[in-house]
């Protein structure tokens, strides 16, 4: 499937992306990017079934590799996958000019689209904020998924923005809300008329933003138990409406647990879990300790993952 046609359609048009967009790790060896590690885990996410892939967001460490290590796993990954699914790069930058060349090198790297973040260390207002995303976007020729998460970047964009920004720019095809309120996503559906594909990345809202009609779950949650991330969303896309609430319910304190104790630290100690050595994530984060592990441990058990 490919991202390039991408339009302001409905979510069930057959040219939007849908499903399970996952999050792959940035693994690290003995302080360097692993790239055997990283084209292991990527061909496991793809072999699991994942409808896209999606590296450099929170999950992959972006905001702590340099330059040259983002570059490295952004071409590394286009490569590994090579066209069996979307691969959409995360792209987040303090200033304007490193954006733009995040942007353009996923572009030129073979990138079926980015994942633009706004980030910033200054509070920037809503003037700063349209223009950054308006040269970032509008220098692509490859779709853009515009994503709102708070937590993590420190500027909150409202539906009332990203719609209107998805009307003025062309490349704006898409938008990512992680700021776990439901209603943004009932928002956007109505501001855009249903026309503009939404996606969920907030784990515990995934039977929720099913329901509201997102058109897709972006999730790090898929490295480690993927059927029950596809179940949801198979059992959610056909209606099936029981069955995605058993499923959901079941993987629910799962979920909870990894996006609480944060999702580097939980997806690689579970990966090692499972036998794949992806190793610690970048200080200051810190790995598991053993309480923690453990806890992790006995969920995945619960789950019939180990």
């Amino acid at each position: 499937m490919s991202l390039t046609q991408i339009s302001k359609a409905t979510p069930m048009q057959k040219n939007a992306l849908q499903g399970i967009i996952s999050y792959p790790i940035t693994p690290f060896k003995d302080g360097q990017v692993d790239i055997e590690a990283l084209t292991c885990s990527l061909n496991r996410l793809v072999n699991q079934g994942a409808h896209a892939i999606a590296p450099l967001g929170s999950t992959g460490e972006s905001a702590y590799l340099s330059l040259s290590e983002w570059e490295e796993v952004a071409t590394a990954t286009i490569d590994t996958v090579k066209g069996r699914c979307p691969v959409i790069v995360g792209v987040s930058d303090l200033t304007t000019e490193g954006a733009l060349w995040k942007a353009q090198t996923a572009q030129k790297a073979g990138a079926n689209a980015v994942m633009l973040l706004v980030s910033a260390y200054w509070k920037l207002n809503e003037k700063e904020i349209r223009t950054h995303i308006s040269t970032v976007a509008g220098s692509l020729s490859i779709p853009v998924m515009l994503y709102n998460n708070p937590a993590t970047s420190g500027v909150d964009l409202s539906p009332e923005l990203m719609v209107t920004l998805s009307q003025e720019v062309e490349q704006i095809t898409m938008i990512k809300e992680s700021s776990g309120d439901i209603h943004r996503m009932h928002r956007i559906h109505q501001l855009s008329e249903g026309k503009l594909p939404f996606y969920n990345g907030c784990n515990p809202l995934a039977l929720e933003a099913f329901a509201a009609g997102a058109s897709g779950w972006c999730t790090a949650a898929h490295n480690l138990i993927p059927d029950l991330t596809l179940a949801l969303y198979n059992a959610s896309s056909e209606g099936r409406s029981e069955e995605a609430r058993r499923v959901f319910y079941r993987q629910l304190e799962f979920l909870t647990f990894i996006l609480g104790r944060g999702l580097p630290a939980t997806i690689k100690a579970g990966l090692s879990l499972l036998g794949c050595e992806v190793g610690d994530p970048r200080p200051p984060l810190q790995p598991l300790d053993t309480r923690e592990k453990e806890n992790l441990r006995r969920l995945l058990g619960a789950l019939g993952v180990l």
